[in-house]
């Protein structure tokens, strides 16, 4: 052989004319729903209540009937119309080849689900609990949010994971996970916690027709809540926060059940002359960093509540950016209120004191605000 024939490139250069706009180029382009501002959104006040289980409902069916490649799969999500009632009457509706009930073997629906996505199909993968999707690590984590990334832009992943997560109620410990604390690290998905139906719904729709990865994290002991949701269509963008309190004494932050704690916790403040800001996240990946800190340019101080361990927890990677972003602004060190650091307990009366409730809420704004 010559010498030249021996001649080896230094780099690669790769063939970027293979990257379109188009994740998977045999359904093309994505049609992203249109967003409004919060106060073009349709009225929160009305008479058409319906339970937070029917929202998600509602949210699924309508994608449903709007695009052929939406499909719900799981656990007793067709005959039994449900474990916890979501899927109520939707076998009727969309039959058999849409409504799968699975074998319990998250591992094995989840992975199938995933290749789904691949293909160009759009599917709802529903985990009775989250606590089970630990059997389905590997898909859900090493695999599905990074598809794109792996493969060049070439094969996205737009899939929706949900079911309920947290103490579901005297479940115990292994039934009982906040998954959000270790799956919020892997880059390449996003996380939805919402805290009422109105939200649940909007934020649902937005799920499904996103190209990505979508981790939805419910509650059973919300799925009964009521409100009221509107019958037009809506959606709600990931990475905006909601005001659901105004005050100028402390920010108090937080996603999904805590939520309410916090609503509660406030109120109690509000008693004693203490006024808070609430900020419901809806969203932590993405993470509504700017509206935090524009409350805490107000108010100078932040509580923040999250129902997972506080070791590596969402609470702390929050606390972390407003030190990074809005550390000129704050009057008093950052809070945290999260579950204690111990296994999820048993006993009714453990569980409630292990969770961050109101009273421990009040005892942390009280601390910071002397």
């Amino acid at each position: 052989m010559t010498p030249k024939e021996h001649t080896m490139t230094t780099a690669y250069t790769p063939d970027l004319s293979i990257i379109t706009d188009e994740i998977h180029p045999a359904v093309g382009p994505w049609e992203l729903p249109v967003f409004l501002e919060e106060h073009e959104l349709p009225s929160r006040a009305g008479d058409r209540v319906i339970q937070f289980r029917e929202a998600l409902r509602e949210a699924m069916s309508e994608e449903m009937r709007r695009d052929q490649r939406v499909f719900l799969l799981g656990e007793e999500v067709a005959q039994y119309n449900g474990a916890y009632k979501v899927s109520q009457g939707m076998l009727d509706e969309f039959g058999e080849k849409r409504i799968i009930d699975t074998p319990i073997s998250e591992n094995g629906f989840a992975g199938m689900a995933i290749g789904a996505a691949m293909m160009g199909l759009r599917p709802i993968v529903e985990f009775m609990s989250w606590s089970f999707s630990l059997v389905a690590a590997d898909p859900i984590l090493n695999n599905a949010p990074k598809m794109l990334y792996m493969s060049g832009g070439q094969w996205g992943c737009p899939i929706v994971f949900r079911g309920n997560d947290g103490a579901g109620g005297q479940l115990g410990s292994t039934h009982s996970w906040c998954v959000e604390g270790l799956f919020s690290n892997v880059p390449g998905m996003k996380m939805v916690i919402p805290s009422n139906p109105y939200d649940a719904k909007g934020l649902l729709k937005t799920a499904i027709r996103d190209p990505d990865p979508v981790f939805f994290l419910e509650s059973e002991r919300m799925l009964g809540d009521r409100a009221h949701v509107p019958e037009e269509e809506y959606y709600i963008p990931f990475g905006r926060a909601r005001l659901m309190r105004e005050g100028d004494a402390c920010t108090l932050v937080s996603w999904g059940r805590p939520v309410h704690f916090c609503m509660e916790a406030a109120e109690a403040l509000a008693a004693d002359g203490v006024e808070c800001d609430v900020l419901d996240m809806r969203t932590i990946r993405p993470l509504d960093i700017d509206s935090i800190v524009a409350s805490i340019q107000k108010t100078g101080r932040v509580v923040v509540v999250d129902q997972s361990w506080p070791f590596g927890s969402v609470a702390s990677e929050t606390v972390t950016q407003i030190c990074e972003h809005a550390f000129d602004w704050l009057d008093a060190p950052p809070m945290r209120v999260n579950t204690r650091d111990v296994p999820t307990p048993y006993a009714k009366g453990l569980e409630a004191v292990y969770l961050p409730n109101a009273g421990r809420i009040v005892e942390a704004v009280m601390e910071i605000a002397r």
